[in-house]
């Protein structure tokens, strides 16, 4: 399969009275080769590149409306007004959108977020995407596929790739120069491929939100991990063995990269003071089952995020094999079948 660019520029601006709105769609991304740990968090910059899949599964929708009499910005998130800690971060991107098309006006947001959010699912990924298309749309930007991919890391960092469908690339970028020179190297992009047929086993074995967020879990292994250096450089040259890897269509080499780059990013956390410790019983109960698979002639990878809950690549042919097996070894996972997804996207806008 072959990515795509997303075909949601729009070249309007919004109108000065009456209400104007824009509803956009987009799905969550699994990192095969991950990225771990900020270099800027408020520009999210990565330490490191990372290579991911979009997936056909879990979409957010977002509508975003501006009104002449809204005189600050208000969020639902599935139907409950966001408050702390997710208001303050969709007003501030607001901010940023608002900056960038020299509009004052405040905006309401409501999103429907069917990804289980703050479980290691990429739940801010399909977010921040959606929000992005959503809100360039309504004030009315002028933006590219690459420009859009921007706009979402600002949200959050794994957004950018959501923009793109299929297997899509986030370069780290470079400190040079100014923020805005910064700014602009750091973007996701479509990688080629061969023709493959990859499927993604999602084992959610704890939906609930995580002990230590993401956020404070990169600071710490950061900062304190000495396992956390070696495995940056190690991913540099994961990112380009699987870059190659699809290239020529080799889903047993792009598994086996992708799941020592998920364990060695494990490992660092691990090896935080104090060690962050995502990984559970149920977790290496599938982790021992994918090793079984593969004994068993079955081509099956593990990758996680920062969760508890295991992702399988194998090939479509082979996904429902896979997920029996993954159900019989932990009954009380929720377990279903992912495909390649399609980019973000605009459903609609209007006044």
């Amino acid at each position: 399969m072959r990515s795509e660019h997303p075909a949601i520029t729009v070249a309007r601006s919004p109108e000065q009275d009456g209400t104007r709105s824009a509803t956009a769609v987009a799905h969550p991304n699994i990192a095969l080769v991950k990225y771990w740990g900020k270099r800027d968090e408020r520009l999210m910059l990565p330490w490191t590149d990372s290579l991911s899949m979009t997936l056909d599964v879990f979409p957010t929708t977002t509508r975003v409306r501006l009104g002449p009499a809204a005189g600050r910005d208000e969020a639902t998130l599935d139907g409950a007004p966001a408050t702390g800690e997710a208001l303050r971060r969709i007003t501030a991107f607001l901010e940023l959108v608002r900056e960038m098309s020299g509009s004052d006006r405040r905006a309401v947001v409501e999103s429907t977020n069917t990804v289980p959010t703050g479980a290691g699912l990429a739940s801010s990924a399909s977010g921040f995407a959606a929000l992005a298309v959503a809100a360039a749309a309504a004030y009315g930007l002028d933006l590219d596929a690459t420009a859009l991919s921007r706009l979402a890391r600002r949200g959050s960092g794994s957004a950018a790739r959501s923009v793109f469908g299929g297997f899509a690339v986030w370069h780290a970028g470079r400190d040079a120069g100014t923020d805005a020179d910064a700014d602009r190297c750091s973007y996701a992009e479509p990688v080629p491929t061969a023709d493959i047929d990859p499927a993604l086993v999602v084992a959610v074995v704890d939906a609930g939100p995580k002990s230590v967020s993401s956020r404070e879990a990169m600071r710490r292994t950061v900062g304190t991990s000495p396992l956390y250096r070696p495995w940056a450089a190690s991913s540099s040259q994961d990112l380009e063995e699987m870059r190659a890897a699809l290239r020529r269509g080799d889903l047993a080499a792009v598994g086996e990269i992708a799941e020592r780059n998920a364990l060695g990013m494990h490992a660092t956390m691990l090896a935080a003071r104090p060690a962050v410790r995502y990984l559970s019983s149920a977790t290496v109960t599938v982790l021992d089952c994918v090793l079984r698979l593969r004994r068993d002639g079955v081509p099956a990878y593990a990758t996680m995020d920062a969760g508890p809950n295991v992702k399988v690549l194998c090939h479509r042919t082979d996904a429902e094999r896979v997920a029996e097996a993954v159900r019989g070894a932990a009954p009380r996972a929720s377990v279903l079948v992912a495909g390649p997804g399609h980019g973000a996207r605009l459903l609609s806008e209007g006044t």
